[in-house]
């Protein structure tokens, strides 16, 4: 389960519809209700925060999401991204002069948000 007040327009998440998980983008918000619309292909879907899931941060996504791995990380323009490794447990983000340490791994969302923020730019 994701936590409704992490959810932004844009998010990549999982989606439990008749348990099953699919992956889609949030593309509305309703923050009265606390639903998420999710667009799957040409469909979209409302869902409950119980029913949206994060994707855990890997080598995989990072590429789907147009980084390039480096000798510094994995690299999208002047952003990079380390993830943690054995003597360094933290996920490292660097945008220009500006550097967050955030302990542990990233979801995939928790990714795109940071880059919003640091950007202000969407990550999609």
């Amino acid at each position: 389960m994701i936590n409704f007040s992490e959810l932004k327009v844009g998010d990549i998440v999982l989606a439990k519809f008749e348990e099953q998980l699919t992956e889609g983008n949030i593309v509305q918000l309703d923050a009265e209700n606390r639903q998420a619309c999710v667009l799957h292909g040409e469909q979209e879907i409302w869902y409950s925060p119980e029913d949206l899931f994060p994707i855990p941060l890997t080598e995989e996504q990072l590429i789907r999401l147009k980084f390039r791995k480096t000798e510094e990380g994995y690299v999208r323009g002047p952003f990079t991204v380390q993830l943690p490794n054995g003597s360094d447990p933290h996920t490292v983000l660097h945008y220009r002069d500006e550097t967050r340490n955030i302990p542990g791994s990233l979801m995939v969302h928790q990714l795109q948000n940071h880059y919003q923020g640091m950007t202000l730019f969407h990550l999609d």
